[in-house]
């Protein structure tokens, strides 16, 4: 899925009516859900105003490494968080086990806080990127085992 593609997206689909989007390009999925309008603290701190909240889904990588584990990666060129604010705690950290659906990161682009959710039920081996780094698309973001 090309990034200017993804943004185009983006930026009809908050332009429109729809409150809900699914695409999937057979490798890649987004999900855009546009917000009641209320600012959470992650926003307030980074300063951002919201028009919609995009959640976005890991893909598995094929290549699965039983020392390694399974590779997270960036759906979208962004910046990566570790946690909801600047004073809180990471969502993740080596050794955390997490549910499908739970939040992993948030990816900001282009002022949307963008929620990684986890796809399946998995232990978290290692966190490949810093907090406040800026992530391409397809770079590696955790380790992961399937639980």
């Amino acid at each position: 899925m090309d990034n200017n593609f993804i943004l185009s997206l983006i930026d009809k689909f908050n332009a429109g009516v729809l409150t809900e989007l699914k695409f999937s390009d057979g490798v890649n999925r987004l999900f855009l859900r546009k917000s009641g309008g209320e600012v959470s603290q992650a926003e307030q701190d980074n300063s951002c105003t919201q028009t919609a909240n995009a959640v976005l889904e890991p893909v598995r990588t094929a290549e699965i490494d039983a020392a390694h584990g399974e590779s997270v990666i960036s759906p979208i060129i962004a910046t990566f968080y570790s946690s909801p604010s600047p004073d809180a705690p990471p969502f993740v950290v080596p050794g955390s086990k997490v549910k499908a659906g739970e939040t992993l990161c948030i990816l900001e682009a282009m002022k949307m806080m963008n929620k990684l959710e986890a796809e399946f039920d998995m232990e978290i081996l290692s966190v490949e990127v810093k907090n406040g780094d800026l992530v391409e698309f397809n770079q590696v973001l955790f380790k992961v085992r399937a639980i």
